[in-house]
């Protein structure tokens, strides 16, 4: 695979640029000497690093005009709160594709789900994988990362884990416990995700990211319990893994882990499905050591810590 010997004079858009991942990516990307295109609905409310360009996901009219002069752009947008999630993610990742082959885009970047696509996958995971498909509509290549949980301050599973552990010292899990899955740091999917963009083969790649260590699902929660130093008991129990997703998702764990409760019920039908790095070419592509988990869940709790000094 070809690299581009510096970055790209033309900017880089980032659609979803103030969520999870964005908000860490535009710093990254500048730092990395790239002119960064920040999309947002709101432009004029957008107080984050590079230039804020207003565009909508459903407004073709909108989405060329961010995207025209951009060398590449981030695609980070996902409507997992929404009951038609699968329909509007497609719809939207179609629309984006389309745009960014009229804009004269060069490369979109994705960041996917793990999941093997032999295997049974939630409607949350298939439809992330659908949404590769889509993007490339247009024929932009397309760069997709797949990552499994991401460890950071304000993401829905990392948050979710961070909150059950905090306030529900005994739990009760389905057989999904027992589940093998490959959490990564946020800040090794920022990582990722910037080096990737030089790639200049004019091909699509598909990449499985992930931390440094595989564990069960179990392991996940009673491991952030001791790092915190808090008695926990995570005990798996024959529950049906859909029946638990709906009561947990009822009014107590929005409340508890400030996660919307369809969001919930997605991200916990999804933990039947193995999330494991199964090729790790990106590993020669990207070199570098990724964090182990404790590493990871320690940042992301640092981060947390300072966020709330500073409110």
């Amino acid at each position: 695979m070809s690299r581009l010997p510096s970055p790209a004079a033309r900017p880089v858009l980032v659609a979803g640029a103030t969520g999870f991942i964005g908000r860490r990516l535009v710093p990254a990307l500048i730092d990395a000497g790239h002119d960064v295109q920040a999309m947002t609905r709101r432009p004029d409310r957008y107080d984050g690093p590079g230039t804020a360009v207003g565009a909508d996901i459903d407004d073709p009219d909108a989405l060329f005009a961010a995207l025209d002069g951009c060398a590449a752009a981030y695609y980070l947008v996902h409507s997992l709160d929404r009951g038609d999630f699968v329909a509007r993610d497609a719809a939207a990742a179609e629309a984006f594709g389309l745009a960014a082959a009229s804009a004269g885009v060069q490369r979109i970047v994705y960041l996917g789900g793990l999941g093997d696509e032999q295997d049974d996958l939630s409607p949350h995971l298939r439809s992330r994988q659908e949404v590769e498909g889509l993007l490339a509509t247009g024929g932009v290549p397309v760069t997709t990362l797949r990552a499994g949980i991401v460890i950071g301050h304000g993401g829905a599973s990392w948050e979710m884990i961070r909150s059950v552990v905090e306030r529900i010292p005994a739990l009760a899990v389905p057989r999904w416990a027992l589940t093998r899955t490959q959490p990564i740091a946020l800040a090794d999917v920022v990582r990722y995700l910037v080096g990737v963009l030089d790639l200049d083969d004019q091909q699509s790649h598909t990449f499985d990211i992930g931390g440094a260590e595989v564990l069960r699902y179990v392991d996940v929660l009673s491991r952030v319990s001791a790092l915190e130093g808090r008695p926990s008991i995570v005990v798996p129990v024959p529950v049906p893994s859909t029946r638990l997703a709906a009561l947990l998702a009822g009014q107590a764990l929005p409340l508890i882990t400030g996660v919307d409760g369809r969001t919930i019920r997605s991200l916990i039908a999804s933990m039947k499905n193995e999330v494991v790095v199964r090729d790790d070419s990106i590993r020669r592509v990207v070199p570098f050591e990724p964090m182990g988990y404790d590493e990871a869940v320690l940042a992301a709790l640092g981060e947390r810590a300072r966020a709330r000094r500073a409110s």
